[in-house]
């Protein structure tokens, strides 16, 4: 049997640490061919397709070959991409980023299965919110499974879907296909993360000596969807703690979408916020960086302050050490996992509570939280370091098990309305 070929689409190449080691493994493994593509993407307040030249950049900084998806340029309607993708026909393509609109239309989900099997593995490395069911009769058994984790276009049509959550598993079963094509491995990113940790890698950013300060702040601003993000009211209190404290430096380490969801939804004008990252800039003990290995930053710094959500779980798992949680009022409520995980950090609602712990994590380090932190461990990792292994071994036997290839997903089939296409819901400006 020739090697089964898969393409990873690098859209959203930031969080490419959840396909990572299931690439690698690919690519030892005689009975797969896989190949890495670097594409452009429209995300939230970008006015077209670009940052394929990023994404390209990402990819050679980290010896990983790949094929450029840069011809046409940022024509939307770039049928030249879905022709080159079709000669090179491939078995399946690995995604990691389910929001559609924000690929070109020619490599939406819909076109890709009329040749191809599609294979979903989140971004994300935990479900952290419990969303409101947005849904007339959604839901699985009255629990808060959002709908958009189980039911856009991307998870209708996946041959096959990787779930690091139980509770979305059994919330698929109530969807027209139900959840044979699903699997509960857990994330490859937490493994990833751990592996880079393990390796003992550490990277920062600014030179000289001093306590080191990540800030990751996250990109939502609203009540209506998540509610957790302060940067907004605190941006100016931190540039003034920075300034007034030259031995402590600070990385800004920005959720991809910050910059332009806080244009796009008028939470600060465009002026606002370039007269803001001038003043941060310019500081000798302030950076930010977008680009960087998380693990390689997380292992350089003394304490990490964020208002949520991945990195809330991540931090503890990575290094066996709290965050500071900078709580926002009025947040959309915790999971079981996203409760686990905010315990192990030390939680303030005030900029005064801020300052005043990272004082305190400089003069005597912050409260251990090793048994919540192990907690967290046990409930996020069903098999712990194996979940690209996993992975890889179901992807073979969709393909060459006992009854051969799994057929295409006939895309005529599905009745059901996909969320995104919910009318009000999900504009797609091409």
């Amino acid at each position: 049997m020739p090697p089964i070929k898969v393409v990873f689409l690098g859209l959203y190449f930031e969080a490419w640490d959840a396909l990572d080691e299931i690439y690698q493994l690919m690519l030892d493994d005689d009975r797969f061919e896989p190949v890495v593509i670097s594409l452009p993407r429209k995300l939230t307040g970008q006015l077209r397709y670009d940052d394929e030249a990023k994404a390209h950049a990402f990819f050679e900084s980290r010896g990983i070959e790949h094929t450029r998806f840069n011809f046409g340029g940022t024509n939307s309607q770039n049928r030249e991409v879905l022709a080159k993708l079709k000669e090179m026909a491939p078995d399946y393509v690995f995604v990691n980023y389910p929001w559609q609109r924000n690929y070109q239309p020619a490599l939406r989900f819909d076109e890709l299965v009329q040749f191809t099997r599609l294979a979903y593995v989140p971004y994300f490395s935990l479900v952290m919110v419990d969303e409101p069911d947005d849904e007339p009769g959604g839901g699985q058994q009255g629990s808060l499974v959002a709908t958009h984790l189980y039911k856009q276009r991307l998870h209708q049509l996946a041959s096959l879907v990787f779930t690091q959550d139980k509770l979305v598993l059994g919330a698929y079963s109530s969807t027209e296909r139900g959840n044979s094509y699903v699997h509960f491995f857990g994330s490859p990113k937490i493994d990833y993360l751990r592996k880079e940790a393990e390796e003992g890698v550490a990277s920062w950013p600014i030179a000289g000596e001093g306590f080191k300060v990540v800030w990751a702040p996250h990109h939502s601003y609203s009540p209506h969807w998540l509610n957790f993000g302060v940067f907004s009211k605190i941006k100016d209190q931190m540039l003034d703690f920075a300034k007034a404290n030259p031995d402590i430096q600070i990385v800004l380490r920005p959720h991809p979408f910050l910059w332009g969801t806080l244009t796009d939804r008028k939470v600060l004008s465009n002026d606002e916020l370039i007269t803001w990252r001038e003043a941060w800039g310019e500081l000798p003990n302030t950076f930010v960086d977008e680009d960087g290995s998380y693990a390689e930053l997380f292992l350089a710094t003394d304490v990490l302050v964020t208002d949520g959500i991945s990195f809330l779980g991540e931090y503890p798992l990575v290094t066996g050490k709290p965050t500071i949680f900078f709580e926002n009022q009025g947040h959309w409520r915790f999971t079981k996992t996203g409760e686990l995980a905010a315990a192990t950090s030390v939680r303030v609602k005030t900029f005064d509570e801020l300052k005043g712990t990272i004082v305190e994590a400089r003069e005597s380090g912050l409260p251990a939280k090793k048994i919540e932190i192990q907690e967290l461990v046990e409930a996020s990792a069903p098999f712990p370091g194996q979940a690209a292994k996993l992975i890889v071994n179901q992807v073979f036997e969709d393909f060459a098990g006992p009854k051969g290839p799994s057929p295409l997903v006939d895309s005529s089939n599905i009745k059901e309305i996909a969320w995104e296409l919910t009318p009000g819901r999900e504009p797609f400006e091409d």
